[in-house]
Protein backbone atom coordinates (compact mmCIF):
# COMPACT_ATOMS: atom_id res chain seq x y z
CA UNK A 1 0.00 0.00 0.00
CA UNK A 2 1.09 3.54 -0.58
CA UNK A 3 0.22 7.15 0.40
CA UNK A 4 -0.71 8.83 -2.01
CA UNK A 5 -1.39 12.78 -1.59
CA UNK A 6 -2.96 14.48 -4.11
CA UNK A 7 -2.01 18.62 -4.51
CA UNK A 8 -3.06 21.12 -6.48
CA UNK A 9 -0.72 24.73 -6.40
CA UNK A 10 0.90 23.07 -2.83
CA UNK A 11 -2.38 22.72 -1.36
CA UNK A 12 -3.37 19.10 -0.26
CA UNK A 13 -6.77 17.79 -1.86
CA UNK A 14 -7.04 14.32 -0.86
CA UNK A 15 -5.06 11.42 0.49
CA UNK A 16 -5.63 7.83 -0.48
CA UNK A 17 -3.98 4.72 0.66
CA UNK A 18 -3.75 2.98 -2.70
CA UNK A 19 -1.84 -0.02 -4.63
CA UNK A 20 -1.43 1.77 -7.65
CA UNK A 21 0.43 4.60 -8.12
CA UNK A 22 -0.74 7.12 -10.62
CA UNK A 23 1.22 8.00 -13.66
CA UNK A 24 1.74 10.96 -15.35
CA UNK A 25 -0.74 12.53 -18.29
CA UNK A 26 -3.55 10.23 -16.61
CA UNK A 27 -6.75 12.22 -15.99
CA UNK A 28 -8.47 12.00 -12.63
CA UNK A 29 -11.26 13.06 -11.04
CA UNK A 30 -11.47 14.15 -7.25
CA UNK A 31 -14.24 15.53 -5.22
CA UNK A 32 -16.23 16.36 -8.29
CA UNK A 33 -13.80 17.75 -10.09
CA UNK A 34 -11.74 16.73 -13.64
CA UNK A 35 -7.65 17.25 -14.05
CA UNK A 36 -5.11 15.74 -15.08
CA UNK A 37 -1.89 14.36 -13.41
CA UNK A 38 1.13 17.05 -13.82
CA UNK A 39 3.92 15.61 -12.01
CA UNK A 40 4.76 12.45 -9.48
CA UNK A 41 7.19 12.42 -6.72
CA UNK A 42 8.52 9.99 -4.64
CA UNK A 43 9.06 11.18 -1.07
CA UNK A 44 9.64 7.81 0.46
CA UNK A 45 9.26 4.35 0.28
CA UNK A 46 5.54 4.64 0.35
CA UNK A 47 4.58 8.05 0.37
CA UNK A 48 4.08 9.93 -3.59
CA UNK A 49 2.95 13.47 -4.06
CA UNK A 50 1.09 13.87 -7.38
CA UNK A 51 0.39 17.46 -8.52
CA UNK A 52 -2.94 17.53 -10.13
CA UNK A 53 -4.32 20.48 -12.23
CA UNK A 54 -7.94 21.07 -12.95
CA UNK A 55 -10.06 22.32 -15.42
CA UNK A 56 -11.80 26.11 -14.67
CA UNK A 57 -14.51 26.35 -13.52
CA UNK A 58 -16.83 28.32 -15.93
CA UNK A 59 -19.56 30.19 -14.14
CA UNK A 60 -22.54 30.93 -15.99
CA UNK A 61 -24.03 34.16 -16.73
CA UNK A 62 -28.01 35.25 -15.48
CA UNK A 63 -30.07 35.60 -19.05
CA UNK A 64 -32.30 37.25 -16.86
CA UNK A 65 -32.22 41.14 -18.47
CA UNK A 66 -35.28 42.47 -16.16
CA UNK A 67 -33.98 43.32 -12.68
CA UNK A 68 -34.99 41.20 -9.91
CA UNK A 69 -37.62 43.04 -8.38
CA UNK A 70 -39.73 43.82 -10.83
CA UNK A 71 -42.90 42.47 -11.74
CA UNK A 72 -44.22 41.92 -15.12
CA UNK A 73 -47.24 43.87 -16.46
Amino acid sequence: MYAIHYRENKIEVLNVASRIIPAVDEKVRIKGRNGKIISVEKIGETKYFVNVEFEKIVEKSNTNFRSIGMKRK
